[in-house]
């Protein structure tokens, strides 16, 4: 059985850091590419960050750039999101996904409040 488990996510004042963790199991996980995505209340969902399987290269939404990273860990089947500087904007709930030219899987969120 499948799984993507969020979790790290939580209330930070504006400027605070949270990272966010992405627990997979089911499937081969370095076979897949992994992504973050965000949706905030009445808007569509959005790429954040993504991260290839095999060279780890990495991609950003200019909205995050240079103040979150994305990272994984194939011995663990885990991806990380670092965020940094975060912003009232960045409230969301923030989905771990994953895809290859076959399937692709999501998690079920977690909630990240941004307010001071």
């Amino acid at each position: 059985q499948v799984q993507l488990v969020e979790s790290g996510g939580g209330l930070v004042q504006p400027g605070g850091s949270l990272r966010l963790s992405c627990a997979t199991s089911g499937f081969i996980f370095r076979n897949y590419a992994m992504s973050w995505y965000r949706q905030a209340p009445g808007k569509e969902r959005e790429l954040v960050a993504s991260i290839t399987s095999a060279l780890g290269n990495t991609n950003y939404a200019d909205s995050v750039q240079g103040r979150f990273t994305i990272s994984r860990d194939n011995a663990k089947n885990t991806v990380y999101l670092q965020m940094n500087s975060l912003k009232p904007e960045d409230t969301a709930v923030y989905y771990c996904h994953s895809n290859n030219r076959w399937s692709d899987y999501w998690g079920k969120g977690t909630l990240v409040t941004v307010s001071s």
